[in-house]
Order: C-alpha cells, then sequence, then structure tokens
C-alpha cells in the first residue's frame, strides 16, 4: 500500500479527529489513506458492567464524513479477544498484513492491544520491525481542555450543543423520519414533528433547543425550535422528538429530516395548563429565531457546514 493508516475509535468525528485523519493524508502523500476503527464502542465491550453508550455519529454517517476528507474507513468488530491481542500481533494481522502502511497516524494517548500495552512508543518499536513509522499528533486543545469525545458527551448530557459545534468544528446532529404523533401541538398553534431516529445516537438533554432542519430532498435549512422530552404538562413519561418549524406550514409525516442543534433554550418544564405552555412556546419561538439570528450557521453560504 504504502500510504498512510489512522487508527482510533474515532466516536464523534470532533476537531481533534478531523486534524488526525487531515495528517493521515498528508502523510500519504497521494498515495491510498485508511481510518481503522471499532465497532462496538471498545467501553462498552470492555465494560465491567453493562452501560448503555449510544454513539455520537452513526456508522453511515461516519463513512460519509471519512469518505469526505478522503479517508477509506475500515472497521473492526471490536471483541475481547481482539482487545486481549498482543500489540505486535494486532499491528501484523490488522495493519500490516491487509495495508502495509508506510505512515501510522494516531494520537498520542492512543494505545491498542493487550493492556493497552501498545502505546506510542512501543508502535515505533514495532514499526522499525515492519516498516512504517508512527506520527503521533498531540491532542488537540479548545479553550483549557482536550477536545474529546468525553468531553462532546459531558456537554451534550448538559445541553450545552453551542460549546458542542465549537468542538465539533460544525453542529451535533439526529437525522430520522416524521411519524404519526398525538397531534397535540397543531392543537396549540405550534404543529410539531414527530422524528424517530434513523440510528441509535446520542440525544442531549431533555430541553428546548434553536434548530435548523433540513428536510430530505430540499437544499436549505429552515429555522425551528425542538422539544426533547417527556411532554410533563400533559402527564408524558415517553421521550419523544418534537420539532416545530418557523414560517413554514405543510405535512412532514412520512418525510426524513436532518436537525441541527444551534442552541439551547431553557429546560423541559410542566406548566399549570395550556395558556402558559402556549405563552411559553411562543417565547421559545421568538428567542429561537434571535439565537439562530446570531449563529454563525445562519445562511445559506453556511450550509455546506451544517452537512
Amino acid at each position: 500500500m504504502n500510504g498512510a493508516v489512522a487508527v482510533g475509535v474515532f466516536d464523534g468525528v470532533h476537531r481533534g479527529h478531523v486534524a488526525l485523519l487531515e495528517r493521515a493524508v498528508e502523510r500519504a502523500a497521494g498515495g491510498p489513506c485508511v481510518a481503522v476503527s471499532f465497532e462496538p464502542h471498545p467501553d462498552i465491550v470492555l465494560a465491567r458492567t453493562f452501560k448503555p453508550l449510544a454513539p455520537l455519529t452513526p456508522l453511515p454517517e461516519k463513512y460519509a464524513r471519512f469518505a469526505a476528507l478522503g479517508v477509506d474507513l475500515h472497521v473492526l468488530p471490536f471483541t475481547r479477544e481482539l482487545a486481549a491481542l498482543e500489540p505486535e500481533v494486532f499491528v501484523q494481522r490488522h495493519l500490516v498484513e491487509p495495508f502495509a502502511p508506510r505512515w501510522l497516524v494516531v494520537g498520542e494517548d492512543f494505545a491498542l492491544g493487550r493492556g493497552r500495552a501498545g502505546n506510542v512508543s512501543r508502535l515505533r518499536t514495532i514499526g522499525t520491525q515492519h516498516g512504517f513509522e508512527v506520527d503521533a499528533l498531540p491532542l488537540l486543545m479548545h479553550g483549557d481542555a482536550a477536545v474529546t469525545s468525553t468531553r462532546v458527551r459531558a456537554l451534550l448530557a448538559e445541553g450545552r450543543v453551542a460549546e458542542v459545534a465549537e468542538l465539533l468544528g460544525e453542529p451535533y446532529t439526529l437525522a430520522g423520519h416524521v411519524v404519526g404523533g398525538e397531534r397535540v401541538g397543531r392543537t396549540l398553534g405550534f404543529p410539531t414533528a414527530n422524528l424517530q431516529l434513523h440510528d441509535e445516537q446520542l440525544v442531549p438533554a431533555h430541553g428546548i433547543y434553536a434548530v435548523r432542519v433540513r428536510i430530505a430532498g430540499e437544499h436549505d435549512w429552515r429555522m425551528g425550535a425542538m422539544s426533547i422530552g417527556v411532554r410533563p404538562t400533559f402527564g408524558g413519561s415517553v421521550r419523544t422528538l418534537e420539532v416545530h418549524l418557523l414560517d413554514w406550514d405543510g405535512d412532514l409525516y412520512g418525510r426524513n429530516l436532518t436537525v441541527a442543534f444551534i442552541d439551547w433554550l431553557r429546560g423541559e418544564e410542566r406548566f399549570e395548563g395550556v395558556e402558559p405552555l402556549i405563552s411559553a412556546m411562543t417565547a421559545d419561538c421568538a428567542e429561537g429565531r434571535r439565537r439562530l439570528a446570531a449563529s454563525p450557521y445562519r445562511s445559506e453560504e453556511h450550509t455546506s457546514e451544517l452537512q
């Protein structure tokens, strides 16, 4: 192959991952460039007790993102047996034999194999035996902390989607199709589309968000407000994802939507009756317009950043 291989989990494809992949493309120097990743997330497989860990970036989207960067994504099924391989065996079997790279590109804190023994120093020793060099990138910093998937997850758990966009380099998105609901929003004057996700994906904290929405088959991103929660005013108990498009009227049932989270508006609340709820929704839409107008992802020249 004589190109470059990047190795990592790449959960979320944040700015640090993009920098690493761009370095791999640079090291490939016009040759093949492959990224080796793992599914499911290693933390799920290696956890002592089961813990849900929905992906930040669904696998189909990850393939598309990597292809746009000029990188061929190769996914290894992650198992305890794979994790138990000695670093030399892992490198021989899963990197050298299939790809024969000239460069191996990883993060400076990366390690693979039994007990995470295959750190950068050991990988460089292995590389001398197989004819590849190791390029280890330092963690990308943003503010006073590194850009990591763990940091992205923590921010999403608090609804801090504007900060997440800074770490990702673009807004966090969810994609799904519109399914039938109870049409409560329409009776309140705020018709909503109930979104069912295409793929398993981490959903931000319950609350109300200013969002951009693209209807499948259309180019424009429309303004919207999204509610994530259980609709406590109506005694709900099941989480729903409902999006209201501003300045738009039509039937979205059965359509596919992509929702880009621009900013947090407020937390989920239980109101004492319909009138206070309508007042709050009216205020949400007004504030959402203001936030969307102030966002860098606000007009057609920024559409490519929302892809």
